[in-house]
């Protein structure tokens, strides 16, 4: 396979790839700025040219393929499918459908393995997959392989293999936060983790909105305004933000509160302690649920402040970025911990196929060693980046002044892989993301460096939305990788002189 530490996915003729180079890639080669253009204005000159993409905004041809088998056996004339990996999924795509489309789809079981499968008119097609990016309760590409009967490296894994392999994941992750493994769930990706929680919530405080403090991962916060009761979005671009969230908390009951620590691609950290006291003052039980994905468990221990925390287990826990996972773990001090558990066991449609569980228990063996290095080589860049004449702003964890890092920051942890920045003279930016000798697309946490330019990919259909949250249309963002610092900086180095001319 390519050595992507000295031979990245950067290239133009590297358009399209898989990020890393195998069917199971969770991102995409996007080596050029007009690549991403084209990818957003779904030009077929580019989009034509793809292998991959991440798995919730682009099916993965073997996951195509296992649908287009499916929907030969099950669909009618004018409708397609969509495969989950349980039938409880696909009935809960059929109610969006419903809801959203005004139309009854049919859930159907499939195969030995009993997938699910949801049956609708092609005409709400684009609806469908809105629920298949937002719930993130997908079939993976191993799965997808192996269930359409090609085989694959997940296909001579067994149900006890797969179900170890699970169980020494939760004991992983236990062992790192404090927890207790019993109170880790996994699910099929970080989405559908973000998806269960608040289903979760919303079950058991129905009626009740939620609250999403400072600009947060683009789906967390459409996850929230598309189901459930609706959400209050506080990007705290001021500090006003906490004295408008007063008055929420204080005007109606709330189904809760979403922070990521620290959040992005901004890398702001909302001072979670404040928010704390703010309930404990005006006497109200709402539980505060914080995604530590970017500065990870390693780093930080959110349940210092959380009731519930959530990772996307497919960044820096796996690090190849050839898996799709997730995980829930409730604090075992919460006041919430009873309900909220015996939901989730009760709810029991979250793990991980087990092809799946064994690359990832592999992937993860040494976790803790390359959050190590990755964070050592972020600050590194970060300071190489606050100096360069060429660079107008950098976002990194290491600079923020709410306090709220360093009060969870662990005594050994440091910060996570990302970072993001903005040059001075915007219209260099292209000519400089074009340069950059990384592999560039969508993810973050992988052992190799990752570029994108974040807020084209997330944003590209509401720019100005996202300016006027803070978070620059030309902003690129960067996830450090294991390789040496010096390599690092001097690749970033050489793109930049662009900028300098």
């Amino acid at each position: 396979m390519r050595d992507l530490f000295v031979d990245p996915l950067c290239r133009a003729e590297d358009l399209g790839l898989p990020i890393p180079p195998t069917p199971y890639g969770v991102s995409v080669c996007l080596p050029l700025w007009e690549h991403v253009i084209g990818y957003e204005e779904k030009d077929p000159a580019v989009v034509s040219k793809f292998q991959s993409g991440y798995p919730r905004f682009f099916v993965p041809p073997l996951v195509q393929g296992l649908m287009d088998l499916v929907e030969k056996e099950c669909a009618g004339s004018g409708e397609k499918v969509l495969v989950f990996p349980r039938e409880v999924h696909a009935q809960r795509g059929s109610d969006y459908v419903r809801k959203h489309a005004g139309v009854q789809a049919r859930v159907l079981e499939w195969g030995p393995e009993k997938l699910g499968v949801l049956v609708f008119p092609k005409e709400v097609y684009d609806v469908a997959r809105r629920f298949w990016r937002f719930c993130g309760e997908l079939v993976s590409a191993r799965q997808a392989e192996a269930a359409a009967g090609i085989g694959g490296s997940g296909s001579a894994v067994t149900f006890e293999e797969g179900e170890a392999a699970q169980r020494t994941i939760k004991e992983r992750l236990a062992g790192i936060t404090g927890q207790r493994p019993e109170d880790v769930f996994l699910f099929p990706s970080g989405m559908a983790a973000n998806y269960a929680v608040h289903r979760m919530l919303t079950a058991l405080l129905p009626g009740r909105k939620t609250v999403q403090l400072d600009f947060p991962y683009v789906d967390v916060l459409k996850l929230q305004e598309q189901f459930g009761s609706g959400a209050h979005f506080l990007p705290f671009n001021d500090e006003d933000d906490f004295e408008r969230l007063r008055e929420i908390v204080k005007g109606e009951p709330l189904a809760g509160i979403f922070a990521e620590v620290p959040s992005n691609p901004l890398m702001k950290c909302v001072d979670l302690r404040k928010v704390v006291e703010m309930l404990f003052v005006e006497e109200k039980d709402v539980p505060l649920i914080v995604d530590d994905t970017v500065a990870t468990c390693v780093n930080i221990d959110a349940f210092l402040l959380a009731d519930v925390v959530t990772t996307s287990l497919t960044k820096a826990f796996s690090g190849m970025g050839d898996v799709l996972a997730g995980c829930v773990i409730v604090n075992g001090d919460s006041p919430f911990h009873d309900d909220f558990t015996a939901f989730l066991q009760a709810n029991a449609d979250h793990s991980l196929w087990r092809g799946d569980a064994v690359a990832l228990e592999v992937n993860s063996r040494d976790f803790v060693q390359r959050v190590k290095t990755m964070s050592r080589n972020s600050v590194a860049l970060y300071e190489f980046l606050s100096e360069h004449p060429a660079v107008d702003k950098v976002y990194h964890s290491i600079a923020d002044e709410s306090g709220v890092y360093d009060h969870l920051q662990r005594a050994d942890g440091g910060h996570g892989s990302l970072l993001s920045f903005v040059l001075k003279d915007r219209s260099k930016t292209p000519s400089v993301y074009d340069a950059m000798e990384f592999c560039k697309g969508p993810s973050l946490g992988t052992n190799y460096s990752l570029a994108c330019p974040y807020t084209l990919l997330a944003h590209y259909d509401e720019l100005e939305w996202a300016e006027s949250c803070g978070v620059d249309r030309s902003l690129i963002r960067f996830s450090t990788g294991l390789e040496p610092e010096e390599v690092i900086i001097e690749r970033m180095k050489r793109a930049l002189e662009l900028a300098s001319a």
